[in-house]
């Protein structure tokens, strides 16, 4: 019997997308000599905090972080690889293990995954693969004296993540999720990436979920897009849904998910973080009040897809879960085109 699609499911009820990697990640308190393994024991330059290189030096702990995030009641997890393009892995000299990181990181995603859909074929899990706004802008000058300046051109920013693409795609994701955008011109990057993949390959393509960033109560993301605008920006990428994550907790995003919903011809998703962070840079929200947030978006008709982002742990999830397990999705309105 083969598995249930995910346009079918989001047809019947409110998607739940995992939480923080990093959080977890954070937890187990690894020090560099965990980072190298034994494959990277001399490597040349200090790789701890390089989190995507864990999917193949600890795959055993990123599998574990999956697995209890699905153990909360995910039904989307997305891989290890936030920052797994050669351009942001420039930082670690590892630009050629790119690549290798995603096909790995996808493998990883995909074994618990596929354990946890083999227990219940009812509740099927899903891959996202997971593209991440890189660590250099397409629309913003590094050098203030200078701001015509990039660090960046378009080309670079595509083929890197189109190699990206290729991995997490070879590795067996379900779709692939474009997310944390500040800056829509890489994601557009992203999204020529993905289609130019799948023309070549001639395969179907993977259906794509977007999730910009607005960053803070200007309701703009950082390169200055407002969110209708954003949203305009994306739509010809037909994705599975259009949202917002990070930046945001759930009190801050609120309004702003409200206004996409009724902008969106297609599903919406949210994931905010655990509230604004304190002093310290830490998330003191607890699971049962982000819960409490997200089941009134979803009893408003918000919302498609909702989990959490910096902060969240599984905890949140399984509070979100119970949250929203009998509320009926959002339904994607009909919109009408005019011209002006």
């Amino acid at each position: 019997m083969s598995m249930k699609k995910i346009q079918d499911c989001l047809k019947e009820r409110i998607l739940i997308i995992d939480g923080a990697m990093g959080t977890m990640i954070q937890r187990h308190k690894l020090e560099e000599e965990d980072y190298r393994g034994t494959r990277f024991k001399d490597w040349k330059s200090d790789i701890k905090g390089n989190n995507d290189l864990l999917s193949l030096t600890q795959p055993d702990i990123i599998e574990g972080i999956h697995k209890l995030y699905l153990e909360a009641g995910a039904d989307i997890i997305e891989t290890n690889t936030f920052n797994a393009q050669r351009v942001s892995m420039a930082d670690y000299h590892m630009e050629d293990l790119a690549f290798e990181i995603n096909v790995a990181a996808a493998k990883v995603a995909r074994k618990a995954a596929d354990f946890y859909t083999a227990k219940d074929p009812s509740k099927p899990r899903f891959v996202a693969g997971a593209l991440g706004p890189m660590n250099k802008t397409l629309s913003l000058s590094p050098d203030v004296n200078n701001p015509g300046f990039r660090g960046l051109s378009f080309d670079e920013a595509m083929m890197a993540y189109y190699e990206q693409v290729k991995g997490l795609v070879e590795g067996g994701v379900h779709l692939l999720l474009v997310e944390t955008i500040f800056d829509t011109l890489n994601a557009k990057a992203a999204i020529f990436a993905i289609k130019k993949y799948f023309q070549d390959a001639q395969q179907p393509e993977l259906p794509i979920m977007i999730s910009g960033t607005i960053t803070d109560a200007s309701g703009r993301t950082l390169s200055g897009q407002t969110l209708e605008a954003f949203y305009i920006s994306v739509m010809h990428a037909n994705p599975l849904s259009v949202g917002l994550n990070c930046a945001l907790g759930a009190k801050e995003m609120r309004p702003h998910i409200e206004e996409l919903s009724q902008i969106a011809s297609c599903y919406v998703s949210a994931y905010p973080n655990a509230g604004l962070p304190n002093a310290m840079g830490e998330y003191d929200e607890e699971p049962s009040d982000t819960g409490h947030f997200l089941e009134e978006w979803a009893k408003e008709g918000y919302v498609n897809i909702v989990g959490g982002c910096c902060g969240t742990t599984p905890d949140h999830i399984k509070h979100i879960a119970e949250h929203v397990k009998t509320v009926q999705p959002r339904v994607i309105p009909i919109l009408e085109t005019v011209l002006a």
